[in-house]
């Protein structure tokens, strides 16, 4: 594979010889390859088509229940593991192991051979872990100067790198699969080693906040972490890689995956559900503080994605790997945030609140810079390098 290469996106669930098989004849095709023009909206599945919305109803369902139900916030703080509450533990695991299962972890090693992949990866690799959280963590000293609390949240979801809803993005907007794979499969494991030491560096370095430093230790983070990402990247791996060689890949992909792929939003609605059923009191006395928080939000994702668009323009990137480039950096892993916004400062606190506002925020602009991406292609006439 190589930044030449191109040809119709593969999905994650695509194996690799299928590619090899297909080169020869993409390559025909790659000056004419141009933007899609289908409706990336009518692509999504019904239950993606209407996340934003889904999202939505379950805040509000949470906050109903935290207001108007005798004694939920008490039964949902009941028992702790790493910090976080059994009921939300539970949703927050439930939500990351199928998206995790997506992706090819059995084509790394061969994509990783590839020395053009490299260009890729430290391009990534600066956006991604150095321009990003900063960007984020100024804006939230911009935008909420007065709010420690709220800004901490925002600096944890800036820092939380996306593995989800950026494979369902590329797809849509024809980006290279094989190279978001590959993205989505190092930023999995980066986090792991980054999240925690970046995370206090930021709030406690930083911005001198010496109440985050009392509560963020790199124990606390680290355990979140290692807990809510390691645990199902390892039982993703696990199963994929079992899976596909006892039952099949064509079974791996076109039932398991079928069937497990909708626990993800399941696990998402879940969990916010019973964050908001938790705080539900608080988030009603503190509307003014989640619009302030989806202004930041808003300005984080379009000057993020179009920034790198513009930088892998300039650098000669086609636009598959343009789309690949933007999305990754442009997109969050909210829930890993809502995970250690949660285990660090409780359920309750300001930073869950943030973190929490973060997918509501994201869906939405996602998915217009989808549309937009592909005028834009079309527009500039972008085409392979």
């Amino acid at each position: 594979m190589n930044e030449e290469k191109q040809g119709p996106t593969p999905t994650s669930a695509d194996a690799t010889h299928d590619h090899d098989h297909n080169h020869d004849h993409n390559h025909d095709h790659d000056h004419n390859l141009q933007p899609p023009s289908k409706s990336a909206f009518h692509e999504l599945g019904p239950l993606d088509r209407l996340l934003a919305l889904w999202i939505l109803l379950a805040m509000i369902a949470g906050i109903v229940i935290g207001n108007f139900a005798t004694g939920a916030e008490r039964v949902l703080q009941r028992g702790r593991f790493i910090g976080v509450s059994i009921p939300i533990a539970v949703g927050l695991l439930v939500m990351m192991f199928p998206i995790l299962c997506n992706v090819r972890f059995e084509s790394l090693h061969l994509v990783l051979r590839q020395k053009r992949l490299w260009r890729q990866l430290g391009f990534s690799l600066v956006i991604n872990w150095l321009i990003a959280p900063f960007f984020m963590l100024a804006l939230a000293s911009a935008f909420l100067p007065d709010q420690p609390g709220l800004r901490k949240g925002l600096v944890l979801v800036g820092l939380g790198r996306c593995i989800a809803m950026v494979l369902i993005w590329n797809e849509l907007a024809g980006g290279d699969g094989e190279y978001c794979a590959v993205l989505v499969a190092v930023n999995s494991l980066l986090q792991l080693l980054l999240f925690a030491p970046m995370a206090i560096f930021l709030i406690g370095v930083v911005r001198h906040d010496d109440d985050g430093v009392r509560l963020l230790t790199y124990s606390v983070v680290a355990s979140s972490v290692g807990v809510f990402l390691g645990i199902p990247l390892a039982a993703a791996v696990a199963t994929r890689l079992g899976l596909r060689r006892l039952a099949g890949e064509t079974w791996f992909d076109d039932v398991f995956m079928r069937w497990l792929s909708p626990l993800s939003l399941i696990g998402l609605l879940y969990t916010v559900v019973v964050l908001f059923a938790a705080q539900g009191r608080h988030v009603v006395h503190q509307i003014v503080s989640v619009v302030r928080v989806a202004a930041p939000l808003v300005v984080y994702f379009m000057a993020i994605f179009f920034g790198t668009l513009w930088a892998t323009r300039r650098l000669g990137f086609g636009y598959r790997l343009g789309c690949v480039q933007s999305f990754t950096a442009a997109s969050n892993n909210f829930e890993l945030a809502i995970a250690v916004a949660v285990a660090t400062f409780g359920p309750d606190g300001d930073e869950a609140l943030a973190s929490s506002v973060g997918p509501l925020i994201e869906v939405p602009v996602l998915l217009t810079l989808v549309y937009l991406v592909r005028g834009v292609g079309r527009r500039w006439d972008w085409r392979e390098g």
